[in-house]
């Protein structure tokens, strides 16, 4: 049995996962809307993998005996004054992410809870790169993005991007 905080605490990243797709929609909707389809489709795939994120933690949470709290996902508005502040946004709330896995690890190496740190080591490795992916896109952004050609290059390799399923086995 999972410790209860430890149960909250797991519940609600699977809130905060489903609630990291529903950014990237938004974000993905945003660049659709200006025609930057590479951006849409980036964001898009960001959007599958949030969402996948979610089940892992629900899944973990019902091979654990435990019945999942789903709460309302909260409004996002997807309104920016430039195409820089999507991508701010992005690497922003991948820094959360980040520091609320850190939060659940610390709390189940306090339990002793091995098997969930076991878990959450993939989320750790994932959140490394995650936040790499999209600093690497707001970094190359920032040398060239305000170049209309330059930026439809960006948008172009954006746009060869496909989604693919995370391999991690509970």
């Amino acid at each position: 049995m999972l410790n209860e905080k430890l149960v909250k605490m797991l519940s609600d990243q699977e809130n905060y996962e489903f609630y990291s797709a529903y950014i990237y929609l938004g974000i993905a909707n945003y660049f659709a809307d200006k025609n930057l389809n590479g951006f849409a489709n980036w964001f898009t795939i960001q959007t599958q993998e949030e969402r996948d994120h979610a089940l892992l933690f629900n899944q973990y949470l019902l091979n654990n005996g435990e019945n999942p709290t789903l709460d309302a996902v909260d409004k996002y508005d997807n309104n920016y004054p430039d195409f820089r502040s999507p991508l701010e946004t992005a690497a922003g709330h991948e820094r959360k992410v980040t520091a609320r896995i850190n939060d659940i690890y610390a709390a189940a190496f306090e339990l002793h809870d091995f098997r969930t740190m076991q878990f959450l080591d993939w989320f750790v490795k994932e959140q490394g790169e995650e936040e790499q992916n999209i600093d690497d896109i707001l970094n190359r952004y920032d040398l060239f993005g305000t170049d209309a050609k330059s930026l439809y290059m960006l948008d172009q390799e954006l746009s060869a991007r496909v989604y693919s399923a995370p391999s991690l086995v509970l």
